[in-house]
């Protein structure tokens, strides 16, 4: 294999060169080749770059998912300049944050947005140019002094030229914000992983079509989407966003081989009702993160797929775990580099028992973690060695581990630790259930108790009672839920990652169900 670029600029240039006219993007009606790409994101550099965009400027994208998102985000890149991908649910404060903590001086945003955006934009001093893609609504309304994205782009299709700096930062991804407000994980050129894409892209075939229903502002559908598939010089297929009941619609349509599916995505697709064809599908394999044990067998034997299990976080120095079936069904697989599992006090906890995931650093300039302007929490990220997740696992016999749940999601109850996504997995079982999430509300006696918000699969009723003896026949009594409630739907990111915190902020209202106050 010949040596891999060390810059997207030289990837885009390489793949233009050797695959041409080949198809690149499809996105509904539009197909994109490799050759359009670079023109296209040559043309929004040369227009960026009018606007002062260079090394060491910040530029926000706000867009849904589009080929105009890949286009600004790589022209960024050509330029040397640092892209910040905004969740486009983000208002008010959260937005506020993420566009002032980043110092960005470009923003990219779509016309559904400008409610949100305008009524913080004199809080923003920072942001000298807005930039709005009207490419599918050209008589949107545009405020004063605000750029058309196709007025930046309708300039030079040549390269710019620039000669990037490996030092310099090439983009900030900011966490979720699951305790405090969300942090600015940085990446700079000298660690554009183009290589390692390549590597990891062994499993893949010349004629495979990769496919990502997931936001593009989101780490798994720009980089082991969107990059991986431009590295390996592969098409790739976009969708607006993930829709249960269009899915597989969507992948025969583009013909897709291969997807990542993400949190509750394997799940939800299981309780759709089944057809015929479920397994007349193109596809044959999933890159998965967090599928369940209990749906993994059933889901690879009805629509015909195997399932390729991973874990690893943006923030997480590099470090992987995959089960490529080398693994029990469940098992995130066996790491193949030292770690550690310990509790609060970082002692070793027993086998079987859940603890922090710990990998060991050997190079902690290579490995470490750096947050954006918060250089407490990049140096606390790695301790002693350790690189601490913040994710809890568990070892079987053979060392395979096991994902638990996110430290912060985890509750204590009657002196127990309780995982909450070993109580929603039990509920979701439950034939009527489509989804739910399971959290600690304070209790009069101290500590959490558990509450669970549920909904339901359309024209399923359950009571309450129903529901809870479910639970109690099936998991410790310390972990059946106190609390239920029902609702139509559970706040999501737009990565279908349930906002617990707005749930925890809310707690016990009018409309739940204490399950203490219904006992005989």
């Amino acid at each position: 294999m010949d040596a891999a670029p060390t810059t997207v600029t030289a990837l885009i240039d390489e793949q233009s060169e050797k695959l041409g006219g080949r198809p690149f993007l499809s996105f509904e009606d539009r197909t994109i080749s490799f050759d359009e790409l670079n023109r296209q994101v040559n043309r929004a550099a040369n227009g960026l770059a009018q606007l002062g965009v260079q090394s060491g400027v910040g530029v926000s994208i706000m867009l849904p998912n589009s080929p105009e998102w890949l286009f600004v985000y790589f022209a960024t890149q050509k330029l040397g300049a640092y892209a910040v991908p905004v969740n486009v649910a983000l208002k008010g404060e959260g937005l506020r944050h993420v566009l002032g903590h980043s110092d960005s001086s470009i923003l990219v945003c779509h016309p559904d947005y400008l409610e949100t955006i305008e009524p913080i934009r004199d809080s923003l001093p920072a942001v000298r140019e807005i930039i709005v893609d009207t490419t599918e609504s050209p008589s949107a309304r545009m405020p004063s002094g605000w750029h058309t994205l196709a007025r930046i782009m309708d300039a030079s299709d040549r390269n710019p030229g620039v000669e990037i700096d490996p030092d310099a930062i090439s983009g900030i991804l900011y966490t979720s914000g699951t305790t405090g407000a969300p942090k600015g994980v940085v990446s700079r050129y000298r660690s554009t992983n183009i290589a390692m894409l390549r590597v990891f892209g062994a499993v893949l075939k010349p004629d495979d079509v990769l496919y990502t229903c997931l936001p593009l502002f989101h780490a798994n559908a720009l980089f082991l989407t969107s990059l991986r598939a431009l590295a390996i010089g592969l098409p790739m297929a976009l969708s607006r966003r993930f829709s249960a009941s269009r899915f597989w619609d969507e992948i025969r349509r583009y013909g897709v081989t291969t997807f990542n599916a993400l949190g509750a995505m394997i799940p939800i697709l299981m309780k759709q009702p089944q057809r015929p064809n479920d397994a007349d599908n193109p596809v044959r394999m999933v890159f998965s993160a967090a599928c369940p044990a209990s749906v993994w067998a059933e889901f690879e034997s009805r629509f015909g797929v195997r399932i390729i299990e991973g874990y690893a976080a943006v923030d997480g120095g590099g470090f992987a775990v995959i089960n490529f079936g080398n693994a029990p069904k469940g098992s995130i697989g066996k790491p193949n580099t030292p770690i550690r599992i310990v509790d609060d006090d970082g002692k070793e906890v027993p086998q079987g028992e859940p603890g922090e995931l710990l990998f060991e650093v050997e190079d902690v300039a290579r490995r470490r973690p750096e947050y954006y302007k918060n250089e407490e929490a990049s140096n606390a990220k790695i301790r002693d060695g350790w690189l601490h997740t913040g994710d809890l696992v568990y070892a079987d016999e053979q060392g395979n581990l096991y994902f638990v749940d996110r430290k912060t999601d985890s509750l204590r109850r009657r002196g127990e630790n309780i995982s909450s996504w070993e109580v929603e997995r039990e509920i979701n079982r439950h034939r009527a259930v489509l989804e739910s999430a399971v959290f600690g509300v304070p209790s009069e006696l101290g500590e959490d108790d558990v509450m669970a918000v549920v909904v339901l699969k359309e024209g399923e009723e359950i009571a309450p009672e129903e529901l809870a003896r479910h639970c109690q026949e099936r998991m410790a009594k310390f972990m059946v839920p106190r609390y239920f409630e029902f609702r139509e739907a559970l706040p999501k990111t737009e990565t279908h990652r349930v906002q617990k915190t707005d749930l925890k902020r809310r707690g016990v209202g009018p409309k739940t169900w204490d399950r203490e106050a219904h006992r005989a």
